[in-house]
């Protein structure tokens, strides 16, 4: 699997598990498929592990922790952006995102990470 490229995995997943994930990062998808392969030989989480993320609750979309109203503001290309977190996601102009990520890359028009791209995370 490691001398895989990214279509060969893709095949690897369509001939093991039908349709593969629409995922374009060999390393996500090789990392992925590495698990599922693991997983249907050796059982997968045991008890513990389940329990304990069952417990652990949904996962939150960055930025959710600001609380509802919270407005995260950035210059652009010359002009003042803001996105307002909202119950059910991230508000830009009008239009509801799941995420910080998807409000990010609509503004920028390129993926992006949204905590990063509104100064929540620093760079590495």
């Amino acid at each position: 699997m490691e001398a895989m490229d990214l279509d060969a995995l893709r095949a690897e997943w369509r001939q093991r598990y039908g349709a593969p994930p629409a995922l374009r990062s060999e390393p996500s998808l090789r990392m992925l498929l590495a698990w599922r392969v693991q997983a249907e030989t050796f059982g997968g989480l045991d008890k513990e592990t389940r329990q304990a993320l069952s417990r652990s609750g949904p996962v939150q979309a960055e930025g959710r922790h600001l609380g509802i109203g919270a407005t995260l503001t950035r210059n652009w290309k010359g002009r003042k952006v803001t996105v307002v977190v909202e119950e059910d996601g991230f508000s830009w102009e009008g239009q509801l995102f799941p995420s910080l990520s998807a409000a990010a890359t609509a503004i920028a028009g390129s993926r992006w990470n949204g905590p990063r791209f509104f100064g929540l995370r620093q760079e590495p």
